[in-house]
């Protein structure tokens, strides 16, 4: 079931990002270079690539993810909040990711655009989702 998204909303509003423990819906692969790809299905549905992928066609878009943001990738366990992946990240990348203000700042940011595109959640999320009643 996919949560309202004003509900989805309203939870984010009352929440502290930083307390938020992200989870990932796809797939990834590691490069040769140390990177990381991520594996996005083009169909969800089988139906719809039995019908319309052809044979030849990949049957993932790759996303390609830079240095920090394939090294946050890694870190998304589903137990770690946001916080605990920033002081890891800064124990990672003591010199370059320098103030922790910033360093925050950017994660939250590119945490955000990965739930905008839905290729994380948060269990927070799952959990309200699961708490809910069925009506």
């Amino acid at each position: 079931m996919i949560m309202n998204f004003f509900r989805r909303r309203q939870i984010f509003k009352k929440s502290n990002f930083l307390d938020l423990t992200p989870i990932r819906v796809l797939g990834h692969e590691l490069r040769d270079d140390g990177g990381v790809t991520l594996l996005m299905p083009r169909f969800n549905n089988r139906i719809n690539a039995a019908l319309f992928q052809p044979n030849s066609k990949e049957k993932f878009i790759f996303i390609k993810l830079d240095r920090f943001g394939g090294h946050t990738w890694l870190l998304i366990d589903g137990y770690s909040n946001v916080a605990q992946i920033c002081l890891k990240l800064k124990e990672q990348f003591p010199d370059e990711l320098q103030p922790v203000e910033e360093l925050e700042e950017r994660v939250t940011k590119f945490l955000s655009m990965l739930y905008q595109q839905r290729y994380i959640t948060f269990s927070e999320i799952q959990d309200k989702t699961k708490n809910k009643p069925n009506n």
